[in-house]
């Protein structure tokens, strides 16, 4: 059986938005090391933002767990994929794409992602999805651009 095969995709709870931060954190640090660098992390603010995501009825924050925690995270608002992130472990098993499709079979048609978050960019891009032109600055320091990407 496959790994996808073995995985429950779950509704996050307000309970979950620690873990949420913890999982976009090491995601983050380990594929955005080259954006990012030796900047401290943005925890608080992040673990707020997820505090808002997850009381908002207009989104839905989906996650996989195992025995460690969790796996991966959709959040997405019906139009928007707003957040994709799988643990590093996890990076090639077919999860993120998994979300994406999730994300997108409920509506979402737009995204943005950083520039150069090349393997990201990747993964859009081979579901068909392509840059809009439409740039935007990402709110975090130091601040490097973000690409909005649409559905065909």
């Amino acid at each position: 059986m496959s790994d996808l095969e073995t995985r429950t995709w779950r509704r996050a709870t307000a309970e979950d938005a620690a873990a949420l931060r913890d999982l976009e954190r090491v995601a983050s640090q380990t594929g955005l090391a080259h954006v990012f660098g030796d900047l401290p992390y943005p925890d608080d603010d992040v673990l707020a933002r997820w505090a808002l995501l997850l009381d908002d009825p207009g989104v839905a924050v989906e996650v996989v767990e195992d025995e460690h925690g969790l796996v991966a995270l959709a959040a997405h608002d019906g139009t928007s994929l707003r957040h994709l992130a799988v643990r590093p472990a996890h990076w090639s098993a077919g999860l993120g794409r998994e979300a994406f499709r999730r994300a997108e079979a409920a509506g979402a048609r737009r995204l943005w992602v950083l520039e150069a978050n090349a393997r990201a960019r990747g993964l859009y891009e081979s579901l068909g999805w392509s840059p809009t032109g439409v740039t935007q600055e990402c709110p975090w320091a130091p601040y490097p651009t973000e690409v909005e990407y649409a559905a065909p």
